[in-house]
């Protein structure tokens, strides 16, 4: 997954930038749990997803709406995740920065 996926990597890269301002900013175990919980959820997501999407490119070289709508379906779960993630970072961060 890192060395081939885009997406994969960007959110990696997101997981590191989340791992430096648990210690910077010294978050307490929930809020650390709860950030990485979201995390991986994503990362976990997006190896789902990608998964999903080479069984359809197996299973249907050609292109068929239906494995496109199963495509889109799985890649939705990933941007869902990512919104969680994005609003436990807004809940959290923000009394740590600004205190």
């Amino acid at each position: 997954m890192i060395k081939t996926e885009r997406n994969f990597q960007i959110e990696c890269i997101a997981l590191l930038i989340n791992i430096f301002l648990i210690f910077y900013l010294q978050l307490s175990k929930f809020d650390t749990a709860l950030v990485l919980i979201v995390c991986f959820g994503v990362l976990s997501t997006e190896i789902l997803n990608t998964a999903i999407e080479r069984i359809c490119d197996i299973i249907q070289p050609e292109f068929d709406k239906r494995i496109g709508f199963i495509k889109d379906i799985s890649a939705g779960a990933v941007i869902l995740m990512a919104i969680v993630s994005l609003i436990v970072g807004i809940l959290v961060y923000p009394k740590y920065l600004f205190s």
